[in-house]
């Protein structure tokens, strides 16, 4: 696995991430995690590597933009000198658009995303060991649906940002599209946006298998 002994993994992103965390900072005892992939990745880390020690730290904010995060990054990101760094970001992005049109000063499009992202990426890849680089997913298995269409071209800006700053890519919306095969859209996600406790794990999964991680633990 690539996480080595004591490396700090800081989690950023926007509800998908934030799932109930603790304020300011999301780590320390019960669900102080949030209830998502976060607290998932974090647990399975600790049962499967108890000796590493990971320390993992959820920075998500609901209803956050890539804009969001440029303005937090000092202090959610730098501040907390990480090993390791992931980032989910770009649901908002897109759904403004589509469940807010009219609101235009809220949406973010590709042009300014994929600018921002990169900035971001750039000021910090140096200063970490690894970074992960998360696609947005939607829950919709028609690659013709207009969001779902959408969303995919945010995705694929961050997997040309992550070859690009040799990142760790985590496909997510393949992991959600391996689901939507067997389950009915509503049944993941009410709004196919926050997926239930299934589509955390998934998202917890393909994190884990990017980086490494033996299901088999220590002992193998």
């Amino acid at each position: 696995m690539r996480f080595e002994k004591r490396d700090k993994l800081v989690m950023i992103g926007d509800s998908i991430t934030d799932c109930g965390r603790a304020r300011p900072y999301g780590e320390g005892r019960v669900e102080a995690r949030g209830s998502g992939y976060v607290m998932q990745t974090d647990s399975l880390l600790q049962a499967a590597y108890p000796s590493l020690g990971i320390r993992v730290i959820n920075m998500g904010i609901s209803g956050n933009t890539v804009r969001d995060l440029q303005e937090r990054w000092k202090s959610d990101v730098l501040d907390l000198k990480p090993d390791w760094l992931s980032i989910l970001i770009g649901i908002n992005d897109v759904w403004r658009q589509y469940d807010a049109p009219l609101m235009t000063e809220k949406h973010v499009y590709l042009e300014e995303y994929a600018v921002v992202l990169e900035k971001l990426v750039f000021e910090t890849r140096s200063q970490l060991k690894g970074l992960v680089l998360m696609t947005p997913f939607y829950l919709e298995s028609n690659e013709q649906d207009p969001m779902r269409a959408t969303m995919d071209a945010y995705g694929a800006v961050v997997r040309r940002i992550a070859e690009k700053y040799d990142a760790v890519f985590v496909d997510t919306q393949a992991a959600m599209d391996q689901l939507l095969k067997h389950n009915y859209a509503a049944a993941l996600a009410w709004d196919r946006v926050h997926p239930n406790q299934s589509g955390h794990m998934a998202i917890a999964r393909a994190f884990l298998n990017a980086v490494g991680f033996d299901w088999r633990g220590e002992e193998a």
